[in-house]
């Protein structure tokens, strides 16, 4: 059974989308509460009125009635998602996409027009976010790597500090790198706010949403470092495609007195491996060729005891390449960059020991 008169009425007005019927001569008889909800007006002040009180000009009206007869969006008589700018009560310019037909009576004259149109003001905000999301992926690895460099080259910095200033106060030059660790927290922290904005299907252009949780970059010891003998003799494989975070892992923790390898992603990583002995690999997440969860399956088919560290220089992991590790097995600490050395070093011992 086919839908009544008053039943189609009450869809259409029930509909949030803006719907507007015409006469022949432009006037508007059909105005729909959806239309009330995105512009503003009561039906008694548009209804008998020209349809183009809608539109931002009266040019803009008539290229949209031109393009509804022409054979261009859809056909004659038809427009298809024909993007155009109503205008609201309050003065608002809102976007929308208008699919419409004209209407014809028994003789086939016009006999006015009925328009559906989507307000775009949604769409775009997502549309927004998205791009949002890209930009937050992008920054997170291009800015968060340099800083890790820059960590890590502190720490060694502050070893060479302690050990050549002996009995000496080098409590001036602690607290310069003290500055150095602020200033990296503080750009860390606006990174992960990015990625938590778009997580959240919001932001702001002034003050950021929610609290932001960070890696503690402060060092916990300023005395001279005694390495750990248990980190001692440990032979590491560092896989990064950036070579600056590579470096100076490799130069951090052979001060530690472990033996150090690097590769430059997941197949060189492999390749190693089959030619040397490692007691932990420790790779990055996002890597070109082989990224980092592929590198950890292919381990637990060939190495099933290596245990396994990662690391990302992305807040917003778009590909959810840590849950889907995390999911299937790894057992092993997801470290954000810039890398906490002194966490590092705990976790290293912690893994090996259960291994």
């Amino acid at each position: 059974m086919g839908l009544t008169r008053q039943q189609f009425e009450q869809l259409t007005n029930r509909s949030p989308d803006i719907i507007v019927g015409t006469d022949r001569k432009g006037r508007v008889i059909y105005f729909n509460d959806g239309a009330l909800d995105s512009l503003g007006y009561e039906s008694e002040e548009v209804l008998g009125e020209f349809v183009g009180v809608f539109y931002s000009s009266v040019e803009e009206a008539r290229r949209v009635s031109e393009a509804m007869r022409a054979p261009g969006h859809g056909g004659v008589g038809v427009a298809t998602t024909l993007e155009t700018t109503f205008l609201a009560r309050s003065g608002e310019e809102i976007p929308v996409a208008i699919s419409g037909t004209l209407l014809y009576d028994e003789d086939g004259n016009e006999d006015g027009s009925i328009g559906f149109a989507k307000d775009l003001r949604g769409i775009r905000h997502r549309d927004q976010l998205a791009t949002l999301g890209e930009v937050a992926i992008g920054l997170s690895h291009e800015i968060n790597n340099p800083l890790a460099v820059i960590v890590n080259q502190a720490t060694l910095l502050e070893g060479d500090i302690a050990r050549l200033a002996g009995e000496f106060d080098s409590s001036v030059e602690n607290e310069r790198l003290d500055a150095i660790r602020r200033e990296v927290a503080r750009i860390a922290e606006i990174i992960e706010r990015l990625g938590e904005m778009v997580k959240s299907d919001s932001y702001e252009t002034i003050h950021y949403v929610g609290p932001a949780r960070m890696v503690d970059l402060r060092s916990e010891d300023r005395k001279l470092y005694t390495p750990d003998p248990r980190l001692r003799g440990l032979r590491i494989l560092v896989v990064d495609d950036d070579q600056g975070i590579s470096r100076t892992l490799q130069e951090m923790l052979t001060a530690d007195g472990c033996t150090v390898d690097v590769a430059e992603d997941g197949v060189s990583a492999l390749e190693k491996l089959s030619s040397q002995g490692f007691d932990l690999v420790l790779s990055d997440v996002i890597m070109p060729r082989m990224d980092g969860y592929e590198l950890y399956h292919r381990l637990q088919e060939k190495y099933p005891d290596l245990p396994v560290l990662m690391m990302t220089a992305f807040h917003y992991d778009k590909d959810h390449i840590i849950k889907r590790s995390r999911l299937e097995g790894l057992e092993g600490v997801i470290f954000k960059k810039p890398v906490d050395p002194n966490r590092l070093r705990r976790t290293i011992v912690k893994s090996v020991r259960k291994a």
